[in-house]
């Protein structure tokens, strides 16, 4: 069942929407079809379910007293779930789609098509006897939108959308993300979005790796990336008051120890380098051959990477079949200003 978004929840504004896009293609903004999964979550314990599995605080979604709290409610949500081990599982946001507190909570999950099943499974193992119910949804398609114009012309353009009932949501994790849509399959975005195009989903791609947003098990590879080193705190992806949720210790030691070396960042080769040609976690160094990280995935000439912060500068290589191709990093513009000291 798709639900119909409020008007009021995306006439939010994004500051410094306009740099956002500067890919081909041209119109207001660029709509991105996404491959990605989606698994419906309903029913009565939905929010106290899901409270013990993710790292976020879910009840942000289902609490709220009265007309105002209820219009306050966020549309969106960014998480991660953890092993006991307090790795990463998979990424996931969450879309509320009832439109009241006093509503059956209903939300729906986001995650990578690849571990759709091992999602599924992983929450039907705790469910239990949880009044929840779990299924994929096949009639839903996930749409990305990067503007290009203002951030007040664009909120209008997604507000006339709301009137054939996509689902609407800035994308929760930062603003230089633009905004994730949910329409009917079968659906195309860019005749409902004035002035809009259907954008080349590796342009999509390359913008997130520009900006050093990961995404799907590629670059967060299942029981191997660690929640604070991938930078879920600065996506708004963590909270440190909740309570208990699988995978926390690990996770809330590291926090209050306040010591974080290595986080995932942009990575640039000065030529496009062949599709596939990297392996998966090949080694990175500095010019005196000293391990400074590992390559996570990529496309062209951009990538993301888990570097040790303190080699951010030097020059860095990264070791290819035996071949050492050069390569820089940098911190992303929307990270906190204290992060990079």
């Amino acid at each position: 069942m798709l639900v119909r978004a409020r008007a009021a929840a995306v006439t939010t504004t994004l500051p410094g929407i306009r740099r956002l896009w500067r890919g081909g293609g041209s119109g207001a903004a660029a709509c991105f079809p996404l491959g990605r999964a989606l698994l419906d979550v309903r029913g009565a314990e939905t929010a106290v379910f899901l409270q013990g599995l993710l790292t976020n605080d879910v009840t942000q979604l289902i609490a709220g007293d009265g007309p105002t709290a209820a219009a306050a409610l966020p549309r969106s949500l960014y998480a991660h779930a953890l092993n006991v081990q307090g790795r990463c599982l998979c990424d996931l946001i969450l879309y509320r789609l009832h439109e009241s507190p006093e509503e059956e909570p209903h939300i729906l999950l986001e995650c990578d098509t690849g571990v759709l099943d091992a999602i599924q499974k992983h929450l039907k193992l705790y469910k239990i006897r949880r009044k929840v119910n779990i299924t994929p949804c096949l009639d839903l398609s996930l749409w990305a939108v990067i503007p290009r114009e203002q951030a007040g012309d664009i909120a209008s353009s997604l507000a006339k959308c709301a009137d054939q009932a996509p689902i609407l949501s800035p994308d929760p994790r930062t603003e230089v993300m633009g905004w994730r849509v949910i329409t009917k399959k079968g659906v195309n975005l860019s005749e409902i979005i004035p002035g809009s195009h259907v954008g080349n989903i590796q342009d999509y791609h390359r913008h997130r790796y520009k900006q050093g947003i990961p995404e799907g098990v590629k670059d967060l590879p299942p029981g191997v990336a660690l929640p604070l080193e991938s930078n879920l705190a600065y996506m708004n992806g963590i909270s440190f008051t909740k309570g208990c949720y699988i995978g926390q210790e690990l996770t809330a030691r590291t926090h209050h120890v306040g010591v974080i070396r290595k986080r995932l960042l942009p990575v640039q080769f000065l030529a496009p380098l062949p599709t596939d040609s990297i392996p998966e976690g090949a080694d990175i160094v500095t010019e005196t051959g000293k391990s400074a990280g590992k390559f996570r995935f990529g496309g062209g000439e951009l990538g993301i990477a888990l570097l040790r912060l303190a080699n951010v500068n030097e020059a860095l290589y990264l070791n290819s079949g035996g071949d050492k191709v050069k390569l820089t990093a940098s911190i992303p513009e929307w990270w906190p200003k204290t992060a990079s000291k």
